[in-house]
């Protein structure tokens, strides 16, 4: 009599185990579902950048590993989505040569960026007396002779998404922007700007978020 008792039992809990499982995946494949949904629906894209011109005052290496870099850039930053807002919460412009940080990090205060909107920054980055790797400072001063350099302008930081009335978490965006900048070169395309130089750069970011 035990025994049969025993057995209705676990014949019990094993209906119950086997609906709540099933309950699982039903209620996993509707959210799957609705998130595929929302996604053809809004189509999210990721913000495009460009470097768009760079104003350099000083380029110098005083030592094979120093340098101090004093650049003024300017980015253009462009959402486009119809129907997704981006929220800049926290965002560093700094610039690297062959990989190397050589300035320090300028915060780009935070902004709200709506649909299809165009934002525009001019942050200011330097770097006095940088220490790098020694070859750094040997290749930059053999680039300014050769008559160019290859910069990188970097932007670190934090964004977060509006549909609607909802915002979603923070997530990380890196972009990085090649510049290109005949410094050094006679037949340069630079316009002189007091005592600086600038130079029309227009060159396309990679974004990833």
């Amino acid at each position: 009599m035990v025994e049969k008792v025993c057995s209705h039992h676990k014949s019990k809990k094993k209906k119950i185990l086997r609906r709540c499982c099933a309950g699982l995946i039903i209620f996993n494949f509707i959210l799957l579902l609705l998130i595929l949904i929302i996604w053809a629906v809004l189509q999210p894209k990721k913000p495009r950048f460009t470097l768009q011109d760079a104003t350099i005052f000083t380029l110098n290496v005083s030592a094979p590993n120093v340098i101090s870099t004093t650049v003024q850039v300017t980015i253009n930053s462009r959402n486009p989505n119809s129907r997704i807002g981006v929220y800049y919460d926290k965002l560093d412009a700094y610039a690297t040569y062959h990989n190397q940080q050589i300035t320090y990090y300028t915060v780009i205060p935070p902004v709200y960026q709506g649909h299809k909107d165009v934002n525009v920054w001019s942050p200011f980055i330097y770097g006095n007396n940088v220490p790098v790797a020694p070859y750094n400072g040997l290749a930059l001063s053999q680039d300014q002779s050769n008559g160019a350099i290859r910069l990188t302008v970097k932007l670190d930081g934090r964004v977060k998404w509006k549909v609607g009335s909802f915002i979603s978490g923070r997530y990380h965006l890196h972009v990085s922007c090649p510049a290109y900048i005949p410094l050094g070169n006679s037949k340069n395309t630079g316009i002189v700007v007091g005592n600086a130089v600038k130079y029309q750069l227009s060159q396309s970011c990679s974004v990833s978020v």
